[in-house]
């Protein structure tokens, strides 16, 4: 019997599959590459850093990059080079003797301790930094290195900041990927701090050089320090840094190894000041720049130029009583120093924190908590800016 038309497109219309709706299909196909593609760019992988991070903070660890102001012993397994691997310094730190060019702390250390780290930031060069302990940072800084490739040589062998970089980049950077379980971007790095502390041996160590006189006007090399410096930091931008402190050059006019230059040792030598001034200046338009062309970046320029200079010209009510002389005995060029180093074994000071240089350019302890501590929660912006490292360990 034939079917009828009824029964016929009955038939026909319970055979036909059903055509899921398009809003469906997209949803699907979502799903799909979410699954199938876990590091796609809308996705951040889970990077397992465990307890290693600050308690009150979403910090992760620090990575350092600078000279001997952020040095935290990588001198001492270089060649031949400024080392502060011998008494008196280190005579404050409860470690020792780890090549820290001060007495006790640096600020390094102090930014750690109120970034409540759970340890120290252990210096790249000692072959034990990797695995576990890299997780919370690495040092990479070293003592008489600069921003330009060739500053530094007159002390030996150091380690150029570009190189630096490139040992993060090239060694810890794929370690910590293995160790934490993601790959390198912003999920794994935009919540440790990078700490940049360089440039002044640019100019002592480099422009200011009697056999150097052919460099540009000062102006222009001030302009090549900071357009050479921008670039690491776009470099590390790119291989997932997002939160960033740039310290300052320190009043170097008014280091001991400095005033030995002026007649009764009087004033400052303002030459080198002016030269931090002008590298300050340009580093502070830096950081407005950086942070408006790169998006997601937290950059802050903490003024230790000032923070130093304020203690200079008020020392009683720091807390500070002598601003001229080094608390230790610097080694003169006479016996086969530097005229920046201690002597080994030399004398040195009884009451250090008192003292705002320790040898014949670095601070003491002292003056290094009063960074430190500025920098972490002063709400100046002559100090730090445009926030404080407290406000950026929470952005």
């Amino acid at each position: 019997m034939p079917f009828s038309s009824s029964s016929s497109s009955s038939s026909l219309n319970m055979a036909k599959p059903l055509s899921p709706p398009p809003s469906l299909l997209v949803l699907l196909l979502v799903l799909l590459v979410l699954v199938t593609c876990p590091y796609a760019p809308h996705v951040r992988a889970h990077c397992n850093f465990g307890d290693n991070q600050g308690r009150h903070s979403k910090v992760k660890g620090m990575f350092v990059f600078g000279s001997s102001l952020m040095d935290n012993g990588n001198n001492n397994l270089l060649g031949k080079t400024a080392k502060a691997n011998y008494k008196p310094y280190g005579i404050d730190f409860p470690l020792g003797l780890l090549g820290r060019f001060t007495n006790g702390r640096n600020v390094v250390d102090l930014l750690g301790e109120y970034l409540e780290l759970p340890s120290l930031i252990p210096p790249f060069a000692d072959p034990e930094t990797k695995g576990p302990k890299a997780i919370n940072g690495v040092d990479f800084a070293s003592g008489g290195s600069g921003i330009l490739d060739d500053t530094g040589s007159i002390v030996g062998q150091v380690t150029s900041l570009s190189q630096q970089i490139r040992n993060f980049e090239g060694v810890t950077l794929p370690d910590l990927e293995a160790q934490v379980g993601c790959p390198s971007g912003e999920s794994l790095l935009g919540n440790h701090v990078f700490v940049v502390g360089t440039g002044s041996n640019d100019y002592t160590f480099n422009y200011f050089l009697s056999a150097n006189r052919k460099h540009p006007l000062l102006r222009s090399f001030t302009a090549n320090l900071i357009s050479s410096l921008s670039l690491e930091l776009q470099k590390l931008y790119k291989l997932g840094g997002r939160k960033f402190v740039l310290m300052a050059i320190n009043p170097i006019g008014c280091s001991p190894m400095a005033k030995a230059r002026l007649p009764m040792r009087v004033g400052c030598l303002q030459v080198l000041n002016q030269a931090a001034h002008l590298f300050n200046a340009e580093l502070k338009s830096l950081v407005d720049d950086l942070n408006a062309k790169l998006p997601g970046s937290h950059f802050v320029f903490v003024n230790s130029y000032k923070i130093v200079q304020d203690i200079i010209k008020d020392p009683t009510s720091h807390g500070f009583n002598d601003t001229t002389s080094p608390c230790c005995e610097v080694a003169s060029f006479k016996d086969g120093g530097n005229g920046v180093s201690c002597k080994r074994g030399g004398r040195v000071c009884t009451d250090r924190s008192s003292y705002v240089f320790f040898d014949g350019l670095h601070p003491t302890e002292a003056v290094n908590v009063q960074i430190a501590t500025k920098a972490f929660t002063s709400n100046l912006t002559t100090e730090v800016y445009p926030i404080n490292v407290k406000n950026l360990g929470e952005a």
